[in-house]
């Protein structure tokens, strides 16, 4: 008796394992391992895809490796070109030299550093100016709401600090125009020199100047060089005047009156940009054909971004290890999964990596408006985006595909034990144009995943190789579990 409940013992322990593993519930998961999808990682955020912009010869050499991975995987070309799927994009080359010097008393000079005490804007225009600073709040004018931050104040051949950010409060009910380039066309049609942009200092955690390309629509104001400084050195410009930007937004935000004046200092800023207004970029699209006759032409797609936000200058360049080398990563060991593992799915799966996520999800809405396989034929999105800093996993769009994200909660109960409750609707990032046309989507996103976020420090070291491993598991079984045919299309909540 005793040796058989040693046996009982053992056997609940082995099979315990067993199905921990992911076996044989989800088959080749334990395949993903933590330091293939970092070596990856290490490739894409290295300085020789130098921030893999899109557009730029860097991102071009991420889209070739991982084009010749899924080629070397056996999965069918599914793009208009082989494995892209190829359109344009404004492009922005912030080449040297960039400077940013506070003129200060008896004629010295502060420099201040690209990459450390500002950032150029991703689509910042040209220009090389030594002018005298003008406070403008947000930037707004709204005369007809009573709300002109230029009213009374002469910019023409000024430098313009204003917020970033916009207001937290809304003006007479409205909403504010959050396009970075609208507001830089309201200063330069005042006759402004060049924008320095600052983040609001009253906020819980003020942004740090980032990398980013997300300036809003609009013409691209070529002769407007636009820098995001830190607080520190806005308070060093606005020192003649007694005042801080945290006293200013606390002045503007208490009172929801603008609060203009000239600065009386004056700064030297010079920005070198070379524009592209079409540019050729590409999503890059793979298929593992399903096997069953009455599945295979059903699809899943498993999608990620593979831009960043690229490199300034030759000075400084932003590797976007998490953002989104990971969610790219883990495509494509998902992708090696199902085909090492030799699972032959029922339904079709189509891996793609998107461009131009970072300037306003331009790659996916492209696919959305371009299908490569028929929408009514799509019955589920993954998308992966930031999966391998933090501490835990968390999965999207669940209130708005319950029964999708019932798969993953399941999943996770079985193995990885390590998802959160929280989620959300609308899709979100790439996920958010396929929630638009009601194709069912989740996001798998790590927990507190944005620590380096369009920062220069987002590097392979900061990942988390185990919650990485387990993002991607989770994200796997999800798709084994609808490949497979163990979920039908719900209605999206819209």
């Amino acid at each position: 008796m005793k040796s058989f409940k040693i046996f009982s013992v053992l056997f609940a322990f082995v099979l315990s394992g067993f199905v921990s593993s992911g076996s044989p519930k989800y088959p080749g998961a334990d395949l993903i391992k933590g330091e293939n999808l970092i070596k990856t990682v290490e490739y894409l955020a290295s300085p020789e895809l130098n921030g893999r912009l899109a557009g730029s010869e860097g991102f071009y050499k991420a889209a070739e490796f991982m084009a010749d991975e899924f080629k070397s995987l056996g999965l069918k070309p599914a793009g208009n070109e082989g494995y892209y799927q190829t359109f344009t994009t404004e492009y922005n080359d912030i080449a040297a030299p960039c400077r940013f010097e506070l003129l200060q008393n008896g004629g010295a000079r502060k420099a201040y550093k690209l990459g450390e005490d500002y950032i150029c804007r991703g689509f910042t225009g040209s220009g090389k100016e030594e002018a005298s600073v003008v406070f403008v709040g947000y930037g707004f004018s709204y005369p007809e709401d009573n709300f002109d931050e230029y009213a009374g104040i002469d910019v023409k051949g000024k430098i313009v600090m204003m917020f970033k950010q916009t207001p937290s409060w809304k003006l007479n009910g409205k909403d504010w125009n959050q396009s970075l380039r609208y507001r830089g066309k309201i200063a330069l049609d005042r006759g402004a020199v060049g924008v320095i942009f600052v983040s609001k200092p009253n906020d819980a955690n003020p942004q740090k100047p980032i990398g980013s390309v997300l300036d809003g629509e609009g013409e691209h104001l070529i002769s407007l060089p636009m820098i995001h400084a830190e607080l520190y050195a806005a308070d060093e410009i606005l020192a003649p005047s007694d005042k801080t930007v945290k006293s200013l937004q606390t002045e503007i935000d208490d009172n929801k009156k603008p609060f203009s004046f000239s600065v009386n200092s004056k700064v030297f800023l010079q920005v070198t940009a070379n524009y592209t207004k079409d540019r050729r970029t590409m999503n890059i699209a793979g298929i593992l054909e399903g096997s069953d006759p009455a599945m295979k032409d059903e699809y899943i797609i498993i999608g990620a971004h593979l831009d960043h936000v690229g490199s300034q200058a030759g000075e400084v360049y932003f590797p976007g290890a998490n953002d989104n080398a990971s969610g790219s990563a883990s495509v494509l060991e998902m992708a090696r999964t199902f085909v090492k593992a030799g699972i032959k799915p029922k339904r079709s799966i189509l891996f793609i990596l998107f461009s131009n996520e970072e300037s306003g999800l331009q790659g996916s809405t492209f696919y959305c408006n371009n299908p490569l396989v028929p929408v009514e034929k799509t019955v589920a999105m993954l998308n992966n985006d930031c999966v391998g800093h933090g501490d835990s996993m968390q999965v999207g769009n669940g209130k708005s595909a319950p029964a999708l994200w019932q798969i993953a909660r399941t999943a996770d109960s079985l193995y990885t034990k390590d998802m959160i409750t929280r989620t959300w609707n609308g899709g979100g990032a790439d996920a958010a144009p396929f929630h638009s046309i009601k194709i069912p989507c989740l996001y798998f996103v790590s927990y507190f995943s944005y620590t380096h976020l369009h920062l220069p420090g987002d590097k392979p070291e900061t990942l988390n190789k185990t919650t990485f491993e387990k993002m991607c598991r989770l994200a796997y079984m999800t798709a084994y579990e609808v490949a497979e045919g163990n979920y039908k299309r719900e209605e999206v909540l819209l």
